[in-house]
Formats: C-alpha cells, sequence, structure tokens
C-alpha cells in the first residue's frame, strides 16, 4: 500500500467562519479554493472548546478525558498527554515518515520529540511558521523515497495582548485583539455578524479585526500550497485544513454551543480518487476522526482504545456507517468549568458539573466589546441540563428542559450521555477533577511544611 506523505494545517480559534462555510464577508480565497478542489466536510466538530484538550483529540483519536489533557499545556496550567498515549507523530514516525512540527504544539506541554517529532521549531505566528515549513517541504523533497508528515501550527487568528497590537484607545493593560503589527481589520467584502451576537458598533469592530487576522492566515495557506506545486509534492501529499475550535468571540470558544465546536475540516489528496474535485460531505465527523483516518490511509492498523471513526471508507465510495450523535467535553480552559454534552442532527443536550457563569468568556478584556443575544454571561448562571432543538433554535436561545413536550428526548440524550461517560471512564463522574497546579501548589505547601 502506498504510504502518502501528510500536511496537516491548523490554526487557532478561525471555527467555521470562513467563505466556503457560508461566511461570505471573510477574504478566504485560498481556503476556499482549496475547499473546491478537494472534500469539505459541512458538519465537522471538535470534542472541546478549549485549545489543548481539543488538539489532544485531533493528535491521538481520543476525548480529553482520556488523553489526561482536560486543561492547556502551557504555562503553569500544565496539562500533558498520559505517558501511554500515543501521538499521531508516533504512529507515522514507527511507520519510517519524517516527521516535523513547524508551530504550535499545544496539545502537550513535554518535548515534542517524545511525542514522535524528528522536529520542532516551537515558533507561533503564521508567517514564520509558514517560512519554517516551506523550508522543511524543500528539505523533504531532496528526499522523495521517504514520505513525511509535518503539522503546520498557526497562532493566529488567536486574540493577542493589545499593549503589543496597537489596539485601541481606552482598552486597558492586558486586554486582547486580533491585531497585530502584521495585521489590520478587514471590512473589504463586509461584515456578517452571527446570529449569536448583536449588532453593535464593538461587535462589529471585533469582526472586522477577526476577518483581518483570518485573510492573513488564509494567505499564508495559500504561500504553502504553491510551495507543495512548484515542489511536485501535490499530488501524493494529502493536505488537511482544520482548527481546534471556535471564534474567539463570546458564546462561541469555551462554551459547547454550536460557535464554540464547529470547525472546519477540508483535505485533498490528488491522487486518491474521491478525495478531491470539490465533495462536499453532509455528515457528522469530528477532528478526533484525523487520526484513525490517516492511520487507515497510510495501511496502519488502527488500535482499539482509539475512540475517532476512520472515514478513509467514506471517501473511497465504500460502506460507511455515519455518526447518529457526538459527544463534547469542556473541563478547563481560564478556570474549571466542567460541562459535557452529546449532540444529535437536531437536538443538544448539555450538563454542567458546576455553578459557573453562563458562559466563559473568550474575549481576554475587562471591557468585552461585542455583545450576546440571550442571557448576560456574567450575571447568569448555568441551568443544571440545557436541551435545545437546533432544527429550529440553530442558536441555542431557548432552552427546553422545563418543556414537558421535550421529556422523552431529554431522557434519551441524557442516557446516551451517561452511558457514554461511563464508557469512557470520565473521570468526572467520580468528582470534582483537579489540575497540575492545585497539585503543584499542595507539593510545595507540603514541602514548606517539612
Amino acid at each position: 500500500m502506498k504510504k502518502y506523505s501528510v500536511l496537516l494545517v491548523h490554526c487557532h480559534d478561525i471555527g467555521r467562519h470562513l467563505g466556503c462555510y457560508g461566511i461570505n464577508s471573510v477574504a478566504s480565497e485560498n481556503i476556499d479554493a482549496f475547499a473546491g478542489e478537494g472534500v469539505r466536510f459541512a458538519q465537522s466538530f471538535c470534542t472541546a472548546p478549549s485549545c489543548s484538550p481539543a488538539r489532544a483529540s485531533l493528535f491521538t483519536g481520543r476525548y480529553p478525558h482520556c488523553t489526561g489533557v482536560m486543561g492547556l499545556c502551557h504555562n503553569s496550567f500544565g496539562w500533558d498527554l498520559n505517558s501511554g498515549e500515543r501521538h499521531l507523530a508516533g504512529f507515522l514516525k514507527k511507520a519510517d515518515y519524517s516527521t516535523a512540527a513547524a508551530g504550535i504544539t499545544h496539545e502537550i506541554s513535554s518535548d515534542p520529540k517524545k511525542w514522535g517529532y524528528d522536529f520542532a521549531d516551537g515558533k507561533l505566528f503564521a508567517e514564520e511558521v509558514t517560512n519554517s515549513a516551506i523550508q522543511k517541504l524543500r528539505e523533504f523533497r531532496g528526499n522523495k523515497e521517504k514520505p513525511f508528515f509535518m503539522s503546520v501550527g498557526f497562532l493566529e487568528p488567536h486574540r493577542l495582548p493589545a499593549e503589543t497590537t496597537g489596539g485601541e484607545l481606552g482598552m486597558i493593560m492586558m486586554d486582547h485583539d486580533f491585531l497585530g503589527i502584521h495585521i489590520q481589520p478587514d471590512e473589504s467584502l463586509g461584515l456578517v455578524i452571527p446570529g449569536y451576537l448583536k449588532d453593535t458598533p464593538g461587535t462589529r469592530r471585533e469582526l472586522a479585526e477577526l476577518q483581518g487576522a483570518i485573510r492573513h492566515v488564509d494567505q499564508q495557506f495559500g504561500r504553502i500550497m504553491e510551495t507543495l506545486r512548484v515542489l511536485g509534492l501535490e499530488e501524493s501529499t494529502l493536505v488537511i485544513f482544520t482548527s481546534d475550535h471556535g471564534i474567539a468571540m463570546p458564546r462561541s470558544k469555551c462554551t459547547l454551543y454550536e460557535p464554540g465546536v464547529s470547525v472546519p475540516l477540508i483535505l485533498r489528496l490528488p491522487e486518491r480518487e474521491g478525495w478531491h474535485g470539490g465533495k462536499i460531505i453532509p455528515h457528522m465527523v469530528s477532528t478526533m476522526d484525523i487520526t484513525p483516518s490517516i492511520l487507515s490511509l497510510t495501511g496502519l492498523s488502527i488500535p482499539h482504545n482509539i475512540h475517532g471513526k476512520s472515514f478513509t471508507a467514506l471517501l473511497d465510495g465504500k460502506s460507511y456507517k455515519p455518526r447518529s450523535c457526538l459527544f463534547t467535553e469542556m473541563t478547563y480552559h481560564d478556570y474549571y468549568d466542567p460541562r459535557r454534552a452529546v449532540r444529535t442532527e437536531r437536538y443538544k443536550l448539555i450538563a454542567n458539573l458546576s455553578t459557573a457563569p453562563f458562559a466563559m468568556d473568550p474575549s481576554q478584556s475587562w471591557r468585552p466589546r461585542s455583545d450576546v443575544m440571550g442571557p448576560n454571561l456574567k450575571a447568569a448562571y448555568h441551568d443544571y441540563l440545557e436541551l435545545y432543538d437546533l432544527r429550529d433554535d440553530p442558536y441555542e436561545l431557548r432552552n427546553l428542559t422545563y418543556d414537558s413536550h421535550y421529556e422523552a428526548i431529554q431522557k434519551l440524550l441524557c442516557d446516551l450521555l451517561f452511558n457514554y461517560m461511563q464508557e469512557t471512564e470520565d473521570p468526572i463522574l467520580k468528582g470534582a477533577v483537579i489540575s497540575p497546579q492545585h497539585t503543584a501548589v499542595v507539593s510545595m505547601l507540603q514541602n514548606c511544611a517539612d
């Protein structure tokens, strides 16, 4: 079986806020063209609306609460993959692939080489990451007999500290916006206001900034794709474009609502029938499905403990049973906010396991500029359960938990969610999940007391 090379491009916080997913005010011409040539999954989701847990699932094919990454990996957050986990880079390195990571490896806090990367540059910003990726592609071109796997991770369009980006007047120290000295707001194609946000001047300013950051990401993606073409690598290289989770706007990132867990998933492999040609796949898929799909494509066995579902057969035109439901979760991001959810084609049930503000605010600002539809995020608190009819209420503004007409639906979804949590041994069933910082501080106190 032929071993195709794999180029996996992922960025922070872009969600499906792209032209090819219907947001026609976003200048994403390179990504849109890629979707037009490749395969676009119309209903693609992450497992978690938090950066590191979502990536841990992407690169292992397993749910965050099973990988050990239930919060952020950087700084004192300190989450990392459990020692027994297997990373996509490790799978492919063992299969004699050259492996490299250009840019962020935010699914781990330990050395990337431990998980299978031969090379990792640790860069952050899209332009410098792209420069590094292009250099590695040239090196791979020099050894065409050996397949390669490269993860390319962009920081943008993540928010950045405003004092380093020239943010608008009135923002205070450490407020964040989407700009950088290399990014300008973009309203060249207008603005589309998502239905979960109010159309206010603050919302418009932030979305214009976000569109400028996405345009920059799109330009760097275009540079990578052009390099593949010039080097003669595009025909035999599986290219995948995705993201960790939704955009960093209120009621999106850091929530289990649709905008928080909806992500792009676009791929292209010109040499393989069914893996290109502008196809649109309507079935629900998870970014957790990427690892088993790559393993299947490259002829490697899929370990029994992988939760993801390979879509290789689907693209090859063979027998494939679509998912009837998807599970998503959040445990930690900025703070402890444990939530679990199950989604079918029509309904979603969210279980909130703590008394926390209605939705975690991802604006990283003292005075958020955008306004949301629905409850005040900081004055309202979680209901125990939330039930939504996604067909009639796509922005999840009306909780049906207390509507007796939906009692049977709620019971069915509760059964699905609880059984899944039991089957996957979700640690939250046994009580509150403590963080690495908690463990470290208790150890410090004990050492001082000794």
